[in-house]
């Protein structure tokens, strides 16, 4: 399968260590299946810190999602799971992955998960309305996070 990475700079090499902590599935490279939202990310990332938006392709065999070769957590919807595990790697507060997945598959967060996640810890909406507001504004769009070196390894840049 296809899978692409939207940024602000060209990918030659993944290097896990420039990947910010604190996101959704914690410090990854993240992807997605959708081009488009892959260039989505290249100009949002190209508004906050400059550059020229691009958008590099990879190769994934889909097979080791589900196999036993991967350590895999697939989220397939917003979910209370998902919720949780979203608070626990924005809780984060070390530089390290605080789980050992290879990969994580799940749907993207609005772009203002902090503020939900904010107003939920602060008790100003509930966790049903946190849910709500955790759906991406333009649909359901599925982001896979590679968390691991040995994840990396099965990747091959097109």
């Amino acid at each position: 399968m296809k899978l692409y990475h939207g940024s602000n700079v060209v990918i030659e090499k993944i290097d896990l260590s420039k990947s910010r902590p604190f996101k959704d599935f914690g410090r990854a490279f993240y992807l997605s299946a959708d081009e488009q939202q892959a260039w989505d990310r290249a100009y949002a990332a190209m508004n906050l810190w400059g550059g020229t938006p691009q958008v590099t392709a990879f190769e994934f065999d889909e097979q080791l999602l589900f196999s036993d070769k991967m350590n895999v957590l697939r989220f397939e919807a917003y979910t209370e799971a998902l919720a949780e595990f979203i608070f626990s790697n924005r809780d984060n507060r070390s530089h390290a992955l605080h789980h050992d997945y290879d990969i994580v598959y799940g749907p993207i967060a609005n772009d203002r998960v902090g503020e939900q996640v904010a107003l939920f810890r602060g008790g100003y909406i509930s966790k049903e309305l946190f849910l709500r507001k955790l759906q991406h504004m333009r649909g359901i769009t599925f982001q896979y996070a590679f968390c691991t070196e040995f994840s990396i390894l099965n990747l091959k840049k097109l």
